[in-house]
């Protein structure tokens, strides 16, 4: 599977975590006229990065966080598309029914919390599943 690497700049390392500071640039940044469009944007994330090995890590180390390619798409889909799903399913299938607005609201709202709370009753399990990996850099 492939892989998705950024260059990171490690900001601290504590007790099998360490803290790596990136600078995320949207794919238009490489454009040449990237200066004046209004559309490029840069962002600082800060990650944390569960490694046995953070003791060889100290603050202000240059190195590349590492994803695989695949567990961003599906990080997309449980986060964003599976609750927009869920949301207009509920919503169109009470409405169908002639139901009262308010309880149509209120019952697409409460799926969308449902949802919400099981998603922090998997979040170990996910982020098991959702792991980055940190190397040094050259």
């Amino acid at each position: 599977m492939q892989q998705v690497s950024h260059d990171g700049t490690v900001i601290s390392s504590d007790r099998g975590l360490v803290k790596v500071q990136m600078q995320v640039v949207s794919a238009c940044s490489a454009c040449q006229a990237h200066a004046s469009c209004t559309f490029s944007e840069k962002k600082e994330k800060i990650v944390d990065i569960d490694t046995p090995q953070w003791k060889d890590y100290t603050p202000g180390d240059r190195v590349n966080v590492i994803i695989q390619s695949g567990r961003g798409l599906q990080a997309v889909l449980i986060a964003y598309i599976l609750p927009a799903v869920l949301l207009l399913a509920t919503f169109g299938t009470l409405y169908a029914l002639h139901l009262p607005e308010l309880w149509v609201a209120l019952a697409s709202l409460a799926v969308i919390a449902l949802y919400g709370t099981l998603l922090y009753l998997l979040r170990h399990r996910l982020q098991n599943k959702f792991t980055f990996h940190i190397e040094k850099r050259n």
